[in-house]
């Protein structure tokens, strides 16, 4: 068999292999970016995407020494590493210059879940719920760090980022359920609605402290009506596709209310 041509190494190592962990990615950064749109805010977005790709480089990076090897991969993977460290430096850099330190408080607080995350990586076991989850919250911080360079005040802040935690953790449980139920294997359904009345719940606490809009609580109120519909014996057969499309849906609608939600005070 041949070697990947250069363009095709590049792409296995620079492209992460879950699809779903793009849009965790995106969110938080469309939503920080609506809310609080600065030059700052950019720059934190910026070193989000760079940390976001490294984690791929870095496990090939660390795996092929582990082993004592060198692959074709190989120096692709520290190159591309390299420069995923150089554009985030970079970009911190930048946002402390235009806004002080104040966004670093999410990252830091994000930092032990994302090594959680990693180590699950580097044990092979991404797919494993914890590890989807771990991901999905070191991920979410972003937007509350993104608020933070853009002036607002810490509490409402760090609210986006428990209102994209009551969007992801709630999800990752609903389309894990639902893949099971298509497949005909025994799905935990109680524990994702269970999870999606605490994300109601939340958000309605979140709203009634005044930390964030009402219209994040009616955005999981309709994640869990999506839920409970996609979880009962009534619900369509959906292709994996089709509900990976559909969640990019339930996303970008949750993002648009909660930043409509912040722009109206409602």
């Amino acid at each position: 068999m041949s070697e990947p041509a250069p363009r095709g190494l590049l792409r296995q190592v620079a492209l992460p292999g879950e699809h779903g962990s793009w849009a965790f990615l995106a969110e938080p950064i469309v939503l920080g970016l609506l809310v609080a749109p600065t030059v700052a805010g950019a720059l934190v977005s910026l070193a989000a995407v760079a940390v976001f790709l490294a984690r791929r480089p870095l496990r090939m990076v660390i795996t092929d020494r582990r082993k004592g090897a060198r692959y074709p991969r190989t120096p692709v993977a520290e190159g591309f590493l390299a420069g995923c460290a150089v554009v985030g430096a970079l970009a911190l850099a930048g946002a402390l210059l235009a806004a002080g330190g104040s966004f670093l408080l999410p990252l830091v607080l994000a930092a032990p879940i994302g090594v959680v995350a990693l180590a699950f990586d580097l044990g092979q076991r991404s797919r494993e719920l914890a590890a989807e989850v771990a991901g999905a919250l070191a991920l979410a911080a972003a937007a509350s760090g993104i608020a933070l360079a853009g002036g607002w005040t810490p509490g409402p802040a760090l609210a986006l980022w428990a209102i994209l935690a009551a969007r992801t953790v709630p999800s990752i449980l609903y389309v894990r359920a639902r893949l099971r139920l298509e497949r005909r294997d025994p799905a935990d359904v109680t524990g994702a609605l269970l999870a999606h009345l605490a994300a109601v719940v939340l958000a309605l606490a979140l709203a009634w402290l005044r930390l964030a809009p009402w219209l994040a609580a009616a955005a999981m109120a309709l994640l869990a009506v999506r839920a409970a519909w996609g979880l009962s014996p009534r619900r369509p057969a959906l292709k994996t596709w089709q509900l990976g499309v559909s969640e990019i849906a339930f996303g970008l609608v949750t993002v648009l209310a909660v930043a409509a939600g912040v722009a109206w005070r409602m």
